[in-house]
């Protein structure tokens, strides 16, 4: 195998072109043996092998450094800088992220697993060679799907304007996001495409950048021409390359939406290996309510960033919603304002995304929503430790960086009902801007209210003594868990109480728990610091009331088991009861 005598780009360049077509075989077949037996970004990966060989056999890595946009397409660019053991060897899985990682590789510069920021982070390296007065070559990835974020736009137009040296924007043009690309950039990429790069309008010599346009994406031979053509180039250039999401499998071919992202597989047929299935998923129940909502009331409008599927709107329920969807494109700064003027102008939006990606649109949530106090729903998804693991792709962050913004109600519900009651009511009211954090865990049922209008009122669950749990949104069967467990160890049933309000507190049952009990303990699965706990805490602190906040520490974790993670934090049933032991004795 041509893969065995490959550790590092200097092996790859001893290879011959005529050879190269014969070790993108061999990278699928290490793609095929991981994405089969534990998942991961197949369609990315698949579709730019060719075009990673060929960037390695032109460039110098990592002295010529690349940066690669999300960094789902890398699977190929570490199996030839020396990981290919995490492709072959099902032992060693586990020694690569899906992501580019500094841990792992000199050829790996940033941690990166957000969209849109490779043209950026490649420009800073390019101003910081420039400045050093060295010369390496600076090359930029990134997908078309990438280039409807604004921070790609920000800094092509920076590069255009204001570097007058070499700088490569290889921009891999596979005609799909994670689902179809919307924005009008896209009509450029296809004229483009359509007259070979020739036609009269052309965003990149817009900005300011040569450009090059190469067909044949996933041709190594004439990858490596269009390559070495700007290698060592004075000028930032983009190189826009037409490639096949999904090359080399029929079923990620035909259907590139299905195929971005995949559970293991069997590779013959095809078939995902779900293992035990939900019986219910909070995702089926989103998309249903929203479909139903949809056909009821004509003025709902519902918002997304390029993220339909983190509430299981397919192809299929987009096309049902018809006018009343509306797809930015990776803008998340874009999909918040719009937001903001659908409810401004008597509509009612309902934004759909995942925690993690919402976080760029910080300042647009507190300006163009919370200041003007619009009724704007944001539902978001994997916003707690059950989340997706990813370091890059963390959730646990959101609760405490939204729930500090005036006017902003954050509701965290506790089962299947409370969802749904919370979703309707905050369609329905015009009073406040909304974010509903979708639980993570298993689907629970429990009767629950109507109406929120009563914003900062916890609800006692079950009324007790002694000790007080605060069990915060999907921690609540936490909670549950606990107090049967602390009636167990001690006798009395303590009062559990679904506080469901994260962006404020509920001062008068706090100071009624302090008649006859003497500790409160908050349950969330979220970081502690800024988060809920530590408001009641503070609440609590000139009073003897004594406080025990659970919840995830203030740091970047990768890659985590959630079960295991919350055991070493001390946040389970039996830990508890144990610090319950000790805090009152």
């Amino acid at each position: 195998m041509l893969l065995d005598s490959i550790n590092s780009p200097e092996d790859l360049r001893k290879l011959s072109v005529e050879q190269l077509g014969g070790l993108a075989g061999e990278i699928r077949e290490g793609l095929f043996n991981r994405l089969t037996k534990i998942g991961g970004h197949f369609g990315p990966n698949f579709g730019f092998v060719e075009a990673t060989i060929a960037l390695h056999y032109v460039f110098d890595s990592p002295k010529d450094k690349f940066v690669f946009d999300v960094a789902h397409q890398t699977y190929a660019h570490k199996m030839l800088t020396g990981r290919k053991a995490g492709y072959f060897d099902d032992a060693r899985f586990g020694e690569n992220s899906g992501f580019t990682n500094p841990d792992e590789s000199e050829h790996d510069f940033f941690n990166i697993g957000h969209t849109s920021t490779s043209v950026a982070l490649a420009l800073g390296l390019a101003k910081a060679r420039d400045v050093k007065g060295k010369s390496e070559n600076i090359i930029a990835v990134i997908g078309d799907g990438s280039l409807s974020g604004g921070e790609a736009l920000e800094a092509l137009s920076a590069a255009g304007s204001e570097l007058e040296s070499n700088f490569i924007v290889v921009v891999n043009d596979n005609e799909q996001a994670i689902a179809e690309n919307h924005g009008g950039i896209y009509k450029n990429l296809k004229a483009l495409r359509e007259s070979g790069g020739k036609c009269a309008n052309n965003l990149f010599t817009a900005f300011g950048l040569d450009y090059v346009y190469e067909e044949n994406g996933n041709d190594v031979a004439s990858l490596i021409k269009v390559f070495e053509k700007v290698k060592d180039s004075k000028r930032p250039v983009v190189v826009h390359i037409h490639t096949q999401k999904g090359k080399g499998y029929k079923p990620a071919e035909e259907n590139r939406e299905a195929w971005h992202w995949t559970m293991p597989f069997d590779r013959e047929t095809g078939e995902r290996k779900f293992g035990s299935a939900k019986k219910e998923s909070y995702g089926a129940i989103t998309r249903n309510y929203i479909l139903e909502k949809a056909k009821k009331d004509r003025d709902l409008v519902v918002i997304t960033p390029a993220m339909p599927m983190t509430v299981g709107l397919g192809p299929a329920e987009r096309k049902e919603l018809g006018s009343q969807y509306l797809d930015v494109g990776i803008a998340e700064e874009a999909a918040v304002a719009a937001a903001s003027g659908v409810a401004k102008n008597g509509g009612k939006p309902l934004l759909v995304t995942s925690m993690t990606f919402i976080q760029r649109a910080y300042d647009q949530i507190s300006q163009d929503v919370c200041i003007n106090n619009m009724p704007v729903t944001m539902l978001m998804n994997s916003a707690s430790v059950y989340g997706m693991n990813d370091i890059t792709h963390l959730g646990i962050f959101g609760l405490a960086a939204f729930s500090n913004i005036p006017n902003l109600v954050v509701l965290c519900p506790t089962s299947a009902e409370e969802y749904v009651n919370m979703l309707d009511w905050s369609l329905e009211q015009r009073e406040h801007p909304v974010m509903i954090l979708i639980p993570g865990n298993e689907v629970a049922h429990r009767e629950a209210e109507k109406s929120y209008s009563a914003t900062d009122t916890f609800k006692v669950e079950q009324k007790g003594e002694k000790i007080a749990v605060l069990a915060l949104g999907d921690f609540f069967q936490r909670g549950e868990e606990l107090c049967r467990a602390i009636k167990d160890e001690f006798g009395f049933s303590p009062t559990l109480i679904n506080p469901r309000f994260a962006s404020g507190l509920d001062k008068n049952l706090l100071e009624e728990l302090k008649k006859d009990h003497s500790l409160v303990i908050t349950l969330e699965s979220g970081i502690l610091n800024g988060g809920f706990g530590e408001k009641v805490a503070s609440f609590y602190g000139t009073s003897g009331m004594k406080v025990k906040n659970y919840g995830l520490e203030k740091k970047f974790i990768d890659r985590y088991k959630a079960e295991e993670l919350l055991s070493s934090l001390g946040i389970t049933a039996g830990k508890i009861v144990e610090d319950i032991k000790k805090i009152t004795k």
